[in-house]
């Protein structure tokens, strides 16, 4: 469970951007949904949301690599902060089904913007890691 009110501005010297355009009783909240948002479960679940409702099983198949208990986890998450509904149906056997609330498709909408830049500047980040690979590997050689 994420620690509530630690407020993190409190323990840097100086307030660094971008959180300097929120304020002191926000920054611990900021903090808290961009630590969920950029958790890769919530980002590939709100994706697979956007289709429209699924169910558990359907979920635990379009997620790859995903483990019972961290779909379960993540979707109490994004459930609790109001991303995602959960409905069960009265029938039997009992079927259960997850929809993207609009809330949750106006995150993914940034999500998916943070997703388009990432394209877009993608050789440039490659390259740069590439020149950073290579010029530690050259001082990490001995001599």
């Amino acid at each position: 469970m994420r620690t509530v009110g630690t407020d993190v501005r409190l323990r840097v010297a100086r307030v660094p951007e971008p959180c300097v355009h929120w304020a002191n009783r926000d920054a611990d909240f900021v903090r808290e949904v961009l630590d969920l948002v950029g958790d890769k479960w919530s980002v590939l679940l709100l994706g697979t949301l956007s289709s429209g409702p699924l169910r558990y099983s359907d979920l635990i198949a379009a997620v790859p690599a995903i483990s019972q208990r961290m779909l379960t986890l993540t979707l109490k998450q994004l459930q609790r902060c109001g991303f995602v509904e959960r409905t069960s149906h009265p029938e039997v056997p009992p079927r259960v089904e997850y929809t993207l609330t609009d809330l949750g498709s106006s995150l993914l909408a940034a999500v998916l913007a943070l997703g388009t830049w990432s394209t877009e500047h993608q050789a440039q980040i490659r390259g740069n890691q590439a020149a950073f690979d290579a010029e530690s590997q050259e001082t990490e050689q001995p001599g």
